[in-house]
């Protein structure tokens, strides 16, 4: 019996690959794959080996320039950060509405590479110390595993420190936190928050 086709999603992303002389092996996922943590538990991984496909944008309207950000699981970008990197003062995060229209691809499922637009694409460092990270594939549920050094090739990215450094907790501080910091309402087109970050956002 003949296998389903492949999602077209999927298959720009396996199409952008072929064309660098890559074949990518993809799994796809009953269950959602849509942040981090839920790919990290699916793959069986480190959270860690997750990469995050993060959206930013430098200006407005059919002027806006995507840069895309390539974070390991569990690390947050710092805007300042991210614009001495690349030189640009305005950078903030796309919304979902940009991301989706700047890169081709749907929340949860936006891959590294194979966008509907160029994009500039800086990777975190961190993603360097696995043998083998896991990405979107170009949908919600689908993932493939690769190289660090292999995504870099494929994604033209440029690699550089754009994670915030963790602060020392103050030894004689006690955080309280109730629920509400943990439910804070956005509007359906804000920017999502990396807290829950999809894989491929």
């Amino acid at each position: 019996m003949p296998e389903p086709p492949l999602h077209p999603s999927i298959q720009r992303v396996l199409d952008a690959a072929a064309r660098k002389g890559v074949t990518l092996e993809v799994t796809v996922f009953d269950g959602s794959t849509h942040t981090a943590q839920e790919a990290a538990e699916q793959v069986g991984a480190e959270l860690g080996q997750i990469v995050k496909s993060l959206v930013f944008v430098t200006g407005d309207g059919p002027a806006a320039e995507p840069i895309v950000c390539l974070v390991s699981g569990p690390n947050r970008v710092d805007l300042a950060r991210l614009a001495a990197v690349t030189g640009v003062a305005d950078v903030r995060r796309a919304t979902a509405r940009e991301a989706g229209e700047l890169t081709g691809f749907v929340i949860g499922g936006i891959p590294p590479f194979g966008h509907a637009r160029p994009a500039r694409v800086v990777m975190d460092p961190d993603l360097g110390r696995f043998q083998v990270v896991w990405a979107a594939a170009g949908t919600p549920t689908a993932v493939f595993p690769v190289p660090p050094a292999t995504l870099r090739a494929l994604a033209n990215a440029h690699v550089a420190p754009i994670a915030e450094v963790p602060e020392l907790p103050d030894a004689g501080a006690v955080a309280i936190a109730g629920p509400a910091d943990a439910a804070i309402a956005r509007p359906a087109d804000a920017a999502p928050s990396e807290d829950t970050a999809p894989a491929g956002t």
